[in-house]
Parts: C-alpha cells; sequence; structure tokens
C-alpha cells in the first residue's frame, strides 16, 4: 500500500488543527504555510474532511476550521481511508470474489497478515498520540509503541 500525496496531506493537516486549534480555528493559509501543501490541494483535502464530519467550517474574520471532536477519537486509519479508501495491500485481498484463485492462494495467508498488521497500527495510533510525539520533539528521540 503507498499513501498518496492526498492521504499524508490529509493526516498533516489534522494534526496541524488539532496542534492549533484548541482555543482559536485556523486557517487555511496558516496551515498551508506551516505544512508546505498547496493551499488549492488543501482546500481539496479540507472540504472532503468538513463533508465527512471530521472538521468544523466557519465564516468571518475569527473564521477557519476545528476538529469536530476531540484529538482522542480520530484515528490514523480513519483520516487514511476516507482519503484513500481500501487500505489492503494487493487488490485481491479489497475484493476476494475478484480473484479465482483466492481460495487456494498461499499468498493470501501473507497479505491478511500484513493487512491485519497496517490496520493494526493505523486504526490503533488517534491524533491525540500523535500530538503527544509531536510535543516530545524530535522523531529520533520518541519511543516507536507496539502494536
Amino acid at each position: 500500500m503507498l499513501i498518496s500525496a492526498k492521504g499524508r496531506y490529509a493526516l498533516r493537516c489534522m494534526l496541524d488543527i488539532a496542534l492549533n486549534g484548541s482555543e482559536d480555528n485556523v486557517k487555511l493559509k496558516d496551515i498551508a504555510e506551516r505544512q508546505d501543501i498547496p493551499i488549492k490541494y488543501l482546500e481539496q483535502i479540507v472540504s472532503a474532511l468538513n463533508k465527512a464530519g471530521m472538521v468544523k467550517s466557519e465564516r468571518g474574520p475569527k473564521g477557519g476550521y476545528r476538529l469536530s471532536r476531540p484529538p482522542e477519537e480520530y484515528t490514523v486509519g480513519s483520516i487514511i481511508k476516507l482519503m484513500e479508501g481500501d487500505t489492503a495491500p494487493v487488490s485481491c485481498l479489497a475484493d476476494v470474489n475478484d480473484c479465482k484463485r483466492s481460495d487456494r492462494c498461499v499468498s493470501m495467508i501473507l497479505w491478511k497478515k500484513l493487512n491485519e498488521a497496517v490496520n493494526t497500527v493505523l486504526d490503533g495510533t488517534t491524533l491525540a498520540d500523535m500530538t503527544d510525539w509531536s510535543s516530545k520533539g524530535h522523531l529520533i528521540e520518541i519511543e516507536i509503541p507496539d502494536y
């Protein structure tokens, strides 16, 4: 599975809002600058996040975006899956009915294990976890949790 720029940018956007939107709404231009994301692309991403109810928008001078729920309630998996769709590592796992060999394919065991591992990490990590990692500073110093 290769996560596209859209998925990565959506995660960075949500993390930026979680880190900077506790008291005030966060403006798109500020997110774009901090995260080095083209504003036009960010508008498309935030539109999808807003439509899915992950963020709330407010117009006006103090307008911008904020999370709809606390960071603890967002899994990385929910954000990535919204933007990417299925996260299966191979297409035959995404739709087993399309594979004529699925009932006798030994490789399917590997793909299922890989899919479970990926989803365990994505669904077991929240925005709150990531804000905590961010507050600890440099990535090299952060201990990677076991899943």
